[in-house]
């Protein structure tokens, strides 16, 4: 019996034991909005065997209305009980390939997307792993950003009005084998951080997704609304995804060693420069959304100055200090992400960035220990610092002309998701807003 088999086994041998009703089959779209539909145990065998077919056309970015036939074929290892569901009406999910009608992979899924670019290590024997830190806000309801509290970070529970939500969402996450390393409130009033375990990039893109569900299930079980807006209130600071990534042989850290100054391996520092060169491209990937850039400008601690180093959190790339003993833990922290980002895509278009920049033998820039928001427009000349884009449009046309990005999505994803930000754009440059009116209807 194949290992595919013998997990396909298990999972018919866990829907008995839990008498499960339904299975959900999740999916995302280009955007990263996760999709969903149910099928009942009987229908599972020809689901494993052949997929569930579904319309194409009516997903974001997939199939046009001739071509909109569509299959979603589970995959048995993400099998898990939905916690949040009665147990006597018991279900589970499970994570899907989306495929073309002929059983081939459709080049629109964008989970397909992250495992081909995966497959790229895999031939060499590497393993890449990331560990994302996603922010979040808690508001009383999803019309308006009243909060919870005014706490700050690391604030104790008097002043932090969701320890329970959090709580709640931990334990939950772990009954769905995803593990948490800490949470704590953050720096602005009612936003909040669970940081995962890290994991291989596949294994956690589904986690986020599955992180970003129990986190609002949850808050509503509560009667709150929590939302992973990049900047829903002004004046504090917004929500970032701090990306640490790593990629392993073996058991070995390919970015560690020893004996350099920083404790870095040559494959280490060219990774971390093709990062910082390839940042301005890959930010409409990382930062997909018009609010994205509300949050990325200089001040409230937004990593937008195209630099790096050990200690200073001011810089877009950051490597944690080394501790004796822990070389597995060291890491690339890669810090302009937002969480409302498709990670499958996020983590893709990361991983070609800085593997253009072992393949090139990019050269690493001195780190910059400086605080980067004190510095004038002159110093950050003088140090070689450039900016990341300010707005959706911006940081798009830039994307538009890069094969990096390109290859690394695939010319459908690529061409749709370029077309859907243009549109977004469009759509959002011609609202009259607020501030608008108080700026200039009394004077113009």
């Amino acid at each position: 019996m194949t290992d595919e088999k013998k997990e396909e086994e298990k999972v018919f041998d866990a829907v008995e034991e839990y008498q499960i009703k339904f299975i959900r089959l999740w999916f995302t779209d280009i955007l990263g909005r996760l999709k969903s539909f149910a099928i009942t145990p009987e229908e599972l065998e020809g689901a494993f065997e052949e997929g569930m077919g579904f319309d194409g056309s009516s997903i974001k970015g997939f199939a046009r209305i001739d071509e909109s036939d569509m299959l979603a074929k589970p995959d048995s290892t993400t099998f898990r009980l939905i916690p949040w569901r009665p147990k006597e009406h018991a279900v589970a999910r499970m994570f899907c390939d989306v495929l073309n009608p002929d059983g081939s992979p459709y080049e629109g899924d964008p989970r397909y997307i992250l495992k081909r670019n995966l497959e790229k290590l895999k031939k060499d024997g590497y393993t890449f792993y990331v560990g994302p830190e996603l922010e979040y806000f808690y508001f009383k309801d999803n019309k308006s950003t009243e909060v919870l509290d005014e706490g700050g970070y690391f604030d104790l529970t008097t002043l932090d009005a969701a320890s329970d939500l959090r709580r709640d969402t931990i334990l939950t996450l772990g009954e769905m084998g995803i593990r948490v390393e800490y949470s704590h409130h953050e720096v602005a009033p009612s936003q909040h951080e669970i940081d995962l375990r890290y994991r291989d990039a596949l294994t956690m893109a589904d986690n986020v997704m599955t992180y970003r569900i129990v986190v609002k299930e949850i808050a509503q079980r509560y009667g709150y609304y929590a939302t992973f807006m990049p900047k829903p209130i002004f004046g504090v600071n917004g929500s970032g995804m701090h990306v640490h990534q790593s990629i392993f042989k073996g058991d070995k850290n390919a970015f560690f060693n020893i004996d350099d100054e920083y404790h870095l391996s040559k494959i280490g520092k060219e990774y971390i420069a093709g990062l910082l060169k390839h940042a301005p491209e890959i930010t409409s990937i990382l930062n997909q959304w018009i609010n994205s850039y509300k949050r990325l400008v200089p001040g409230y601690e937004a990593p937008v100055y195209i630099s790096w180093a050990r200690r200073n959190r001011s810089t877009l790339v950051r490597i944690p200090m080394y501790k004796p003993g822990k070389e597995e833990a060291t890491r690339v922290e890669f810090r302009s992400a937002d969480p409302a980002c498709n990670p499958y895509l996020a983590f893709s278009v990361m991983l070609s960035a800085g593997l253009d920049g072992v393949k090139n033998e990019y050269e690493l820039p001195q780190p910059i220990e400086k605080d980067v928001y004190g510095m004038s427009s002159a110093e950050m000349e003088r140090e070689g610092i450039n900016i990341l884009p300010g707005s959706l449009i911006e940081a798009i046309k830039l994307t538009e002309n890069s094969e990096l990005v390109k290859e690394a999505l695939g010319d459908h994803i690529f061409q749709n998701f370029i077309e859907s930000k243009k549109v977004e754009w469009d759509d959002y440059r011609v609202q009259v807003t607020e501030w608008e009116l108080k700026e200039y209807l009394s004077v113009l």
